[in-house]
């Protein structure tokens, strides 16, 4: 659907491809670029500006050069932005200002993560644990793994208590069946001397 004013070019792509990600075509370049991770409003709109595109065009009118351009203006974000606007400050091994887009946040979160349980620091010793990292009360919330509330408490007791019902049952079948064949000896032995007793 074409809004007034604003006509589509035969050229027009539906599923344009920037930073790894499908953006919609027919999103306005600023609202499809906030698609990308690590790409907000502010990000989108300061690309858009350099790139000296429309705002409100939509994305899929774009021709080719102005994509590529975009996605150049993403890659070196950093560069031509203030310290403060970026989402990565003083990386820990280059010391670097960055800013991560894409499936690099989530491998660089990953990366962190994982030197922090190396080193065996209170956030890693936290995160290997699965609790909470950031100071948080544990005593009402974060309650997985072995803490029960009270009435999952109630059905797991009800629960061991048929489990040790059924083994009950279970020990005790072995006697009744020993007991059986010698009721079953037993009872020939009276047939036998019923007879006898005629005589």
């Amino acid at each position: 659907m074409v809004e007034a004013g604003e006509s589509q070019k035969e050229d027009f792509r539906y599923i344009v491809r920037l930073a790894n990600t499908d953006l919609d075509g027919n999103k306005g370049t600023v609202i499809a670029l906030q698609n990308i991770k690590g790409v907000g409003k502010r990000v989108a709109e300061i690309v858009a500006m350099r790139a000296g595109v429309n705002r409100w065009d939509k994305i899929g009118n774009l021709p080719e050069p102005k994509i590529e351009e975009l996605a150049s203006l993403l890659a070196t974000y950093s560069e031509y932005v203030p310290s403060w606007a970026v989402n990565r400050q003083n990386d820990g091994e280059t010391g670097a200002d960055m800013h991560l887009v894409g499936v690099d946040i989530e491998l660089y979160r990953k990366d962190d993560i994982n030197r922090m349980k190396m080193i065996r620091c209170y956030r890693g010793i936290r995160h290997e644990q699965g609790q909470k990292v950031r100071g948080q009360r544990t005593r009402s919330n974060g309650r997985t793994g072995l803490t029960l509330g009270v009435s999952r408490q109630r059905l797991v007791q009800a629960a061991k208590a048929e489990g040790e019902a059924a083994a009950a049952e279970k020990k005790a079948a072995p006697a009744k069946k020993e007991a059986a064949p010698a009721e079953k000896k037993a009872a020939p032995a009276e047939k036998k001397a019923a007879p006898a007793e005629k005589k």
